[in-house]
C-alpha cells in the first residue's frame, strides 16, 4: 500500500487518509475519492491530498478485518459469539450468551506477529462474560494490508477463540450457621453469581456448623453443583466443611488458592459432581477468587490443581468494599511495629 501526498489529479479512486473540512461539508478519512470530490477540493484551493491507494494484492481494511475474524470464529453460533459489522477496519467479537472465553493463545499471539498492521486484542483467558459483552476486536491498523499476511494471519487464527456456555442447569448452597455468625447474609451475593450465568438455585439448605450436619446436607443437595458457604473460615484441609465432603463420600482436591481475596477456597467432587467450598470473601458481590473457580466449573472447563496455582499471577484483586484496604493497613502496622524500639532483659 502507498501512503502519503498525492496531487489532485492523480488521487481519484484513492482513499482519503485524513478528514478535509470544505465550505460544503466534509470529506471523511477512508473515503474513495470521486471525481467530484477532488473538483471540490480544488475548488477550495487544494493541489494534494494525503491518501492511501491499495496495490495488487493488497485487501482494504474493512475486508482484511472480516476474513480474520470469521477464520477466528468460522461457526459464531457453535462458538456462541457473532461478528459486528466491518468498520474503520474493525469487527468486533460480541458474546452470544453467559460464559467463559475459551482460547489458544500460542494462536492468537501467532496472529499478532504476522504484521503490526494487523492486530487482535481480547478479554484475558477464562474471562467471565455476560450476553453482548465484547470477547475480542480484530483491527486493520492501515486503510489497506497484503493479502498474504492476512491469508497468514487467518491461518493462524483458525478456530481460536470461543465462549463456553454454562454445562450446569442448577446448583444447591449449603450455609453453615454458627452462633451470632453471618447466616444467611451473603446468600444475595451467591444468587447473583448463578444468575449471572445462568444457572437456578435451589432453596439454600442452612445447618449448624458441624462436619455431621453439613455432610448430610451435601449427600441430599440436589443440583449439578454444590456450593458451601460457612460460617467460620476453614483454614485447614481437615476443618468442619472439608471433612464434611469425604463423610458425604466425596473428596477434596485442593484447598487454599494464591488469590486474594479468596485465598481459603476449596475444591472438590461428591456423587460426580463438583463441590467448591465458598471462601468468605465470597458473602460479597466483588471479584474474588471464588469467582474465578466457579465460572470455570459451571461452564465444564476442567479446574486443576496446576490451573488454580497459574492463578496467583494477576490474583491480587481490588480491596472488597467492607474491608477496605486490610492488607495495607496490616502492613503499616508491621512497619511501624519493626520500628519500636527494643530492649534486653536486665
Amino acid at each position: 500500500m502507498r501512503f502519503g501526498a498525492m496531487p489532485l489529479d492523480e488521487a481519484e479512486g484513492a482513499m482519503l487518509a485524513h478528514s478535509v473540512r470544505l465550505s460544503s461539508g466534509k470529506l471523511a478519512k477512508g473515503r474513495v475519492l470521486s471525481a467530484e470530490d477532488l473538483a471540490a477540493l480544488r475548488a477550495e484551493g487544494a493541489e494534494r491530498v494525503t491518501v492511501a491507494r491499495l496495490d495488487p494484492g493488497d485487501m482494504a481494511e474493512n475486508e482484511a478485518a472480516l476474513a480474520l475474524a470469521r477464520a477466528l470464529v468460522p461457526d459464531p453460533g457453535a462458538a456462541g459469539l457473532r461478528l459486528t459489522d466491518p468498520f474503520t477496519g474493525r469487527v468486533n467479537l460480541i458474546a452470544d450468551h453467559p460464559g467463559v472465553v475459551a482460547m489458544d493463545e500460542a494462536r492468537l499471539t501467532a496472529v499478532n506477529r504476522v504484521d503490526p498492521m494487523i492486530t487482535l486484542a481480547t478479554v484475558p483467558p477464562f474471562q467471565q462474560m455476560a450476553p453482548g459483552g465484547m470477547v475480542g476486536t480484530v483491527k486493520i491498523i492501515s486503510y489497506g494490508v497484503d493479502g498474504a499476511r492476512v491469508a497468514e494471519a487467518c491461518e493462524a487464527a483458525q478456530g481460536a477463540i470461543r465462549l463456553a456456555r454454562p454445562a450446569i442447569s442448577r446448583a444447591a448452597l449449603v450455609v453453615s450457621e454458627i452462633a451470632g455468625g453471618a447466616g444467611e447474609k451473603g446468600v444475595p451475593a451467591v444468587q447473583g453469581r448463578l444468575d449471572a450465568l445462568g444457572i437456578a438455585m435451589e432453596a439454600p439448605v442452612l445447618v449448624p456448623h458441624e462436619t455431621g450436619a453439613i455432610a448430610r446436607a451435601v449427600a441430599e443437595a440436589p443440583g449439578d453443583l454444590v456450593l458451601i458457604l460457612t460460617g467460620s473460615a476453614t483454614s485447614d484441609p481437615r476443618d468442619v466443611a472439608p471433612e464434611a465432603v469425604r463423610a458425604a463420600g466425596g473428596r477434596v482436591d485442593r484447598f487454599g488458592m494464591p488469590v486474594d481475596p479468596g485465598n481459603l477456597l476449596f475444591l472438590g467432587r461428591q456423587g460426580g459432581r463438583p463441590v467448591i467450598g465458598l471462601p468468605g470473601c465470597a458473602r460479597s458481590p466483588a471479584l474474588n477468587g471464588a469467582d474465578w473457580v466457579l465460572a470455570r466449573v459451571a461452564c465444564g472447563i476442567e479446574v486443576t490443581a496446576d490451573d488454580i496455582a497459574r492463578m496467583g499471577v494477576g490474583g491480587l484483586l481490588k480491596e472488597i468494599p467492607t474491608r477496605p484496604q486490610p492488607r495495607a493497613a496490616r502492613a503499616r502496622r508491621e512497619k511501624e511495629g519493626a520500628r519500636q524500639p527494643t530492649h534486653s532483659s536486665p
